[in-house]
C-alpha cells in the first residue's frame, strides 16, 4: 500500500448526500477479487449512459476533474452494502482522500485499508471546501495527514481529527498484510520455538 503523507491537487466536487457503494461501483462490475482495473467504472451509471457514452455533465467526465485525487462529497458517503470494491474502485481511478461530513462506518474503516484517506469535517466547512472544489483547476486542495489539517484554496486551514492508530497506518503504508509483516521475526521466533518444543504440532 502506498504511503499517505501530504496530498495536494484538484478536488472534485460531489454534492450528493446518500451516495451508496452500489452507486460507487455497481453490482455488476463484483465479480473480480482484484483491486485493480475497478476505476474505468467508478460511478457507472452517473458516468456513462446506455450506449457506454460518457455523460458531459458528471463531474469526472469534466476535463478539470479527469485527474481529481480529492473527492468532496456530501453527508452519509459509503452507506449501503458492505462491498470493499468501493474504496478499490476510488483508488484505481486516483481518488487517496475523501472530504464528507460522514460516512457509513463499513466504508469508512475500508478506506484507510486500501491506503484512502476518509476525512470528516462540519457540513459548513465541506460546503465552504465543495465551493472551492467548483473552481477546477483554479483551486487546489492540500491534505497534509501528519498535521492533521486540509488546506483550502485561498489557504484556510480545516484541522481534522484521525485515530492515531489509522493515521500511522497510512503514513506509512502498512495494510493489514503489512502489519503482520512487521512482526515477521517475532513470527519466525515463535515458528522455531515451537518446532523444537513440539515437533509432533
Amino acid at each position: 500500500m502506498d504511503k499517505f503523507e501530504t496530498l495536494t491537487g484538484v478536488a472534485a466536487p460531489l454534492p450528493l448526500i446518500n451516495v451508496d457503494t452500489d452507486m460507487i461501483i455497481p453490482k455488476q462490475f463484483l465479480k473480480t477479487i482484484a483491486r485493480t482495473g475497478l476505476g474505468k467504472n467508478l460511478f457507472d451509471e452517473m458516468r456513462f449512459d446506455d450506449q457506454g457514452r460518457e455523460i458531459p455533465d458528471f463531474v469526472l467526465n469534466k476535463p478539470a476533474y479527469r485527474d481529481a485525487q480529492i473527492l468532496v462529497a456530501g453527508d452519509n458517503f459509503g452507506c449501503g452494502s458492505s462491498r470493499e470494491h468501493a474504496p478499490w474502485a476510488l483508488l484505481d481511478f486516483g481518488i487517496r482522500a475523501v472530504i464528507a461530513p460522514s460516512y457509513a462506518d463499513i466504508f469508512f474503516n475500508n478506506c484507510f485499508k486500501n491506503g484512502i484517506l476518509p476525512i470528516v469535517l462540519p457540513q459548513e466547512q465541506v460546503d465552504a471546501l465543495m465551493e472551492d472544489a467548483g473552481k477546477g483547476e483554479n483551486a487546489r486542495i492540500t491534505v497534509d495527514l501528519e498535521n492533521q489539517i486540509v488546506v483550502g484554496a485561498d489557504g484556510t486551514e480545516y484541522p481534522f481529527e484521525v485515530d492515531a492508530f489509522k493515521k500511522h497506518c497510512l503514513l506509512n503504508g502498512l495494510d493489514d498484510i503489512g502489519l503482520t509483516l512487521e512482526k515477521a521475526p517475532a513470527i519466525e521466533g515463535f515458528e522455531g520455538r515451537m518446532a523444537q518444543e513440539r515437533p509432533w504440532v
